[in-house]
């Protein structure tokens, strides 16, 4: 028998939050600059903490996430700026209860559940299609929101037939 695998590679759209972010630590480090240099020199201090501080911010701005499924383990790595990749979560699909798109039909209960912990691993793209898998994590059950190829979807369905639904 061969295995089941599959990767995808999705690249999170960047939000208006991001952009006012960006630019609030980029105006706050050039008004500290500048204070350095019209008021006082001891402002510097605080540029440099400011522009230590928009190093460290930025790249966690700009997130990819891959999903990588292998005979039901289905692992999601975070890369901040292309670079920095991290492992954010292993999931067990044969633990899930269900996977839909999340304007299903069938999904209308957790929708409106407010107890569910969401995970965001999606583009956050509206036109695209997201699925919630919900699954136990831990002591408390989580909605994970994603995005599949067709490859991987088929794939999760090969494995668990009854818990993934399409429409």
């Amino acid at each position: 028998m061969s295995d089941l695998y599959s990767e995808f590679l999705v690249k999170k759209q960047s939000t208006g939050k991001d952009m006012a972010v960006k630019i609030g630590m980029l105006a706050l480090t050039v008004v500290a600059v500048f204070s350095g240099i019209m008021i006082h020199p001891l402002l510097f201090i605080a540029a440099i903490g400011l522009g230590v501080a928009d190093y460290f911010v930025f790249p966690n701005l700009d997130l990819e996430y891959e999903y990588l499924y292998v005979n039901g383990e289905l692992d999601i790595d975070r890369i901040a700026a292309k670079t920095k990749r991290k492992k954010v979560k292993s999931l067990d699909t044969g633990k899930m209860e269900i996977l839909a798109p999340v304007k299903s039909h069938r999904m209308d209960y957790y929708n409106n559940n407010s107890r569910l912990k969401v995970l965001d691993y999606s583009s956050q793209d509206p036109s695209h299609k997201i699925y919630a898998m919900i699954i136990p994590d831990g002591q408390e059950l989580c909605k994970v929101l994603l995005e599949f190829d067709e490859k991987m979807l088929s794939n999760i369905q090969k494995s668990n037939p009854r818990k993934v639904f399409m429409d």
